[in-house]
């Protein structure tokens, strides 16, 4: 895929010059997304996302949080909130193939390229499943890889409604839990 955007095109190692400043560098075919330091509210739901699926994930996967890379090519590195891999994949620095699970806990100024630019990315790269989390609405909606490779919505969560995942494994999910005290 070209790159759209106007300006140069980068590649992966731009981003290792990139400065240690807290923010999310990210590649999508050589176009530089650059977000801000995540906030309170969503690392909580990256620690518990993150202990709820390790303590569910079989032998076999590993569960990781950013900023551990997807590195697919020299122009394509995303970063996403949680993901889960299969072992043998896994390099020490990077995961050079697409996850079985990305994440993304939605920020408002990550929303709109975590639900479209990211989601379209993780389908092409064939990620089984795609969970997006956001933390304002107390809300989880999955999408699951059909037949034909296209992500197909399979469940959205409100609250204390849950969502029982099968893909990549079993764990219940509930969005509410998530933030513990901070969603009041």
């Amino acid at each position: 895929m070209a790159n759209d955007c106007e300006g140069p095109l980068y590649t992966v190692e731009d981003l290792e010059g990139m400065p240690d400043d807290g923010r999310r560098y990210e590649l999508v075919d050589g176009a530089l997304h650059v977000s801000p330091a995540p906030g309170y509210r969503h690392q909580k739901v990256v620690v518990k996302l993150i202990v709820l699926l390790d303590g569910a994930c079989p032998n076999g996967l590993e569960v990781l949080t950013a900023p551990f890379a997807v590195r697919p090519s020299t122009t394509l590195e995303l970063r996403p909130d949680v993901l889960v891999a299969r072992c043998e994949d896994l390099t020490e620095k990077l995961l050079p193939v697409a996850p079985v699970l990305a994440v993304e806990v939605l920020s408002p100024s990550t929303a709109v390229h975590d639900l479209n630019t990211k989601k379209a990315v993780y389908e092409r790269l064939g990620v089984e499943s795609y969970w997006v989390v956001d933390p304002g609405e107390l809300a989880l909606t999955a999408f699951e890889l059909d037949a034909g490779g296209r992500y197909e919505q399979v469940a959205e969560v409100k609250g204390d409604d849950a969502f029982d995942a099968t893909v990549p494994f079993p764990v219940r999910v509930v969005p509410a839990g998530l933030l513990g005290p901070l969603r009041k």
